[in-house]
């Protein structure tokens, strides 16, 4: 069962009460209110609706020109007011998304030391092992079922940020609560703050982190397994999302825990399956079934390869297998194609890396660059996650053009300088004939006298839901099923409107009902996977909407 909403029984007064987020309301306590909880004088006369705090809120948040200090101005006002916070992030997520997520939060990261006011979430260090049980027991609240943790080293495309990437899982918590209507009593962001070799950082007098080079190796992994055991122990009914690990651990974290606890990671999975309902979608457009789209991605990372383990349980079970499966999916680092002829590859890699008479058979070459490499191999769909700006050439474009009609581009990398090329660019080079979605927000595109939006390939979409529905659905673990349901029922809704329009997502002003939708299709499928609890298709509706948060404010009494 879900978290029920926190008593309406208050336990903090007076200016203590004034300083609880979770249970301040400002100047919306009314008159009965500030008398029965000792306020009587610490606020101003007046008695104000959340609609009308809501607007003062709006009305300062336009006066600010640089959109980190627009975070920095929602981040004080969520450290003084949940509820209104929620309300106004809730009523406009299309205008602050960029600003609580991708991109404005990258900076936010890169700039965490220095625009430092609160602390929010838990920081967990090796001077904490053998500990980190008690470190866990002083979370705020003591009914955690969400959480979100990372070790700072690969954040967005911004790589090792120390202590500064506890912006992410704070960001991420915040998007469970707004879209999947998570209580935010139940979040917890953590940072396993596990040093930095970034020597910038290690050298800036006003840096928080844990001052000491990165921990690797085994001493890691014992205080990563002992942070899990003590999750386990202290909140048995928690769900655990990796969030920003490196490369091989992040492979590695999954695969060994997510039989352990109920977990996943949202740059694998989530990418993946965000990825995977944008070709859904396309399809509807192009007419091409899922079984004929060839896709080439650039960049081996955890996305990389996440988004190629998506894909590739998605083509089996389209009907693909051998040859031909292996030829559906081809992974390109800038250094050429991703083959087993003895170059240098990660464990979590070799799976998706080509034999050499594979990729012999099909003309390419070691060393071949990317635009070479589309000209070879002719794919239908080029997905960039490599995190290097402007990847995504005149020329790649133009040959990706030449080897099918409909082209699909998806330049994914966060944030927006990182992204590999931009809309309006493909746009051009492709003739207006390519269908697009970024990973970062950008403006609408107008080609040949017509207008497109450009839809968002968002985990956004994503995670919420599949968060939501393993608690809903008590789910014992988060299994592929489960995630390929999400995307399957993430290209569902988009509209046809929304592909006339240009885009292969919904908006993102859409993103509560989406969250919900796909919080019944993980429930439906952790049912069926045999990893969650019964329930009818029919009950199932309503057992996510009983789940569901609304950050509005309800009648306080002492407690």
């Amino acid at each position: 069962m879900m978290m029920k909403p926190y008593s309406t029984d208050v336990p903090h007064r007076s200016s203590h009460l004034l300083s609880e987020p979770m249970y301040n309301k400002g100047s919306a306590f009314t008159s009965e209110e500030r008398g029965a909880l000792g306020l009587e004088g610490l606020l101003p006369a007046g008695v104000n609706t959340i609609e009308q705090q809501a607007a003062r809120v709006l009305e300062n948040l336009a006066r600010k020109r640089d959109p980190l200090e627009t975070y920095i101005g929602l981040a004080s006002l969520q450290d003084r007011n949940e509820h209104l916070f929620y309300r106004v992030l809730c009523d406009h997520l299309e205008e602050f998304l960029p600003i609580v997520y991708t991109p404005t939060v990258g900076r936010a990261c890169q700039e965490f030391s220095h625009i430092f006011r609160r602390a929010r979430g838990l920081w967990i260090t090796p001077a904490h092992r053998g500990r980190i049980d008690a470190v866990l027991g002083n979370a705020p609240f003591g009914d955690v079922r969400l959480i979100v943790v990372t070790d700072n080293e690969r954040i967005l495309g911004l790589g090792d940020q120390g202590a500064g990437g506890m912006g992410i899982p704070i960001g991420k918590c915040t998007l469970y609560s707004a879209a999947a209507g998570i209580h935010p009593a139940a979040t917890l962001p953590v940072s396993l703050d596990v040093g930095t070799d970034n020597r910038a950082l290690l050298a800036d007098d006003l840096y928080l982190g844990w001052r000491h080079p990165r921990l690797r190796g085994r001493e890691y992994a014992e205080l990563v397994d002992e942070f899990v055991m003590a999750v386990r122990r202290r909140f048995p009914r928690a769900l655990l999302q990796w969030e920003d690990f490196k490369k091989q651990n992040a492979f590695d974290l999954l695969d060994r825990y997510r039989g352990a606890l109920p977990s996943f990671n949202d740059d694998i999975q989530g990418t993946g399956a965000c990825v995977l309902a944008g070709l859904l979608a396309a399809g509807r457009a192009t007419g091409r079934a899922l079984a004929r789209e060839r896709v080439l991605i650039l960049g081996a990372g955890a996305a990389g390869i996440g988004v190629a383990r998506v894909l590739r349980d998605a083509f089996l079970r389209a009907g693909l297998t051998g040859a031909a499966l292996t030829r559906a999916l081809a992974i390109v680092e800038i250094t050429g194609l991703l083959v087993r002829d003895g170059q240098p590859l990660d464990v979590f890699q070799r799976p998706f890396a080509w034999p050499p008479h594979v990729a012999a058979g099909a003309g390419v070459k070691p060393g071949d660059d990317l635009e070479t490499i589309v000209r070879t191999l002719r794919p239908t769909a080029l997905v960039g996650v490599c995190g290097q700006g402007g990847a995504f050439t005149k020329s790649v474009v133009q040959a990706l053009g030449e080897s099918v009609d409909r082209p699909l581009v998806l330049p994914l990398s966060n944030p927006t300088n990182q992204c590999e090329a931009t809309p309006a660019d493909v746009m051009d080079w492709s003739a207006g004939r390519a269908l697009i979605a970024t990973g970062s927000p950008f403006p609408p595109v107008t080609y040949a006298g017509r207008t497109l939006r450009v839809g968002q390939s968002n985990n956004a979409f994503i995670f919420p839901g599949i968060g939501l529905g393993a608690l809903v659905a008590e789910a014992r673990e988060v299994t592929d099923g489960m995630c390929l349901a999400a995307a399957e029922c993430l290209a569902g809704l988009v509209s046809d409107a929304d592909l006339a329009a240009g885009s292969l997502y919904p908006p993102i002003r859409d993103l509560r009902h989406v969250a919900g939708r796909i919080a019944e299709a993980v429930v439906r499928a952790a049912r069926d996977d045999g990893v969650g609890r019964h329930l009818d298709d029919a009950a199932i509706p309503e057992a996510v909407a009983a789940a569901r948060w609304e950050p509005c404010y309800v009648v306080e009494r002492a407690g």
